[in-house]
């Protein structure tokens, strides 16, 4: 049940092999199946798209049978047949050389799911609070390991790496720090919804994280009405950097944000735009679809 899309990128169909909650917001999905043997990444902040099913269907439905044509023929089945696409990042691949089987890890940051949420969880969300293994799903991903769905690329000659993530950018910004060799300097804003989404990161790199927990937030850092003020702009502004020469920044997440905190680096702090990587993961308000449409 594989088909070649466009090299580097293919389907793989996968299966859950068991989860782990690592948090009250975060979940861990662990997929394996036999067409893993066929991916390859570089890991870091590999961007993947996962599709899955609606409740009531054994697998995502996608129209892999008409080859190139099957994005056109996904977007043209009806809401309620068609598989559910979302954007996510490889938190970690395994590869077993022995028995010649591979796994991968992909974080799920849960809205919605606990009893009384202000806003209904969303179909990713739901699906990955209730997973279970043996379910399926279908992974477009890359066969190459050097694929341009890999965005963290600083430039060599880095002296100082600056990241900021978000619940949805954490598998992203934790894989990076796992990956940097020792002697790299980085200061880090993690930012996640509650205390209990604080996660221990092994890293050789010489790195400082600052854990930003959003309902945690101090009344000093509280807006008119209540209301919170951008936690991650505040911090980061208020922040001393190390003295560099030659910083690089990469941000991902809520793409509001991520915005203003390109405009501070840039703008304020006069970091040359060449070398700050931003990515808008998802926007306050829209679904993905809706994202989707209005791109």
């Amino acid at each position: 049940m594989t088909t070649a899309v466009a090299a580097p990128f293919r389907f793989f169909s996968l299966q859950v092999v068991r989860t782990r909650r690592l948090g009250p917001s975060l979940v861990r999905v662990t997929f394996g199946g036999s067409d893993l043997q066929a991916f390859h990444s570089d890991g870091r902040d590999q961007s993947l798209s996962l599709f899955l099913p609606h409740p009531g269907q054994p697998e995502p439905v996608v129209p892999l049978d008409l080859g190139d044509g099957w994005w056109q023929a996904w977007r043209e089945l009806p809401d309620d047949v068609r598989a559910v696409m979302r954007s996510y990042t490889l938190r970690s691949l395994r590869r077993d050389a022995e028995d010649r089987t591979a796994e991968i890890d992909i974080d799920f940051a849960l809205h919605g799911v606990e009893p009384g949420a202000a806003t209904p969880a969303g179909p990713a969300s739901r699906w990955a609070s209730r997973a279970t293994p043996g379910d399926r799903v279908l992974l477009l991903g890359p066969a190459v390991a050097d694929n341009r769905a890999i965005r963290f690329r600083p430039p060599g000659d880095t002296d100082l790496v600056v990241l900021w993530g978000d619940e949805t950018a954490v598998p992203a910004a934790t894989a990076i720090l796992e990956s940097l060799p020792a002697g790299t300097r980085v200061r880090a804003w993690l930012e996640v919804p509650r205390a209990g989404d604080i996660q221990d990161v092994r890293t050789e790199a010489d790195a400082e994280i600052t854990w930003l927990v959003r309902h945690d937030v101090p009344h000093c850092l509280k807006g008119v009405g209540g209301a919170p003020t951008p936690m991650a702009v505040d911090a980061v502004r208020a922040a001393r950097l190390p003295r560099a020469e030659r910083p690089y920044v990469w941000m991902a997440g809520e793409s509001g944000r991520v915005k203003a905190l390109r405009r501070h680096f840039v703008g304020e702090r006069g970091v040359d735009r060449r070398r700050v990587t931003f990515v808008g993961y998802w926007r306050q308000g829209m679904t993905e679809e809706q994202l989707r449409a209005a791109e």
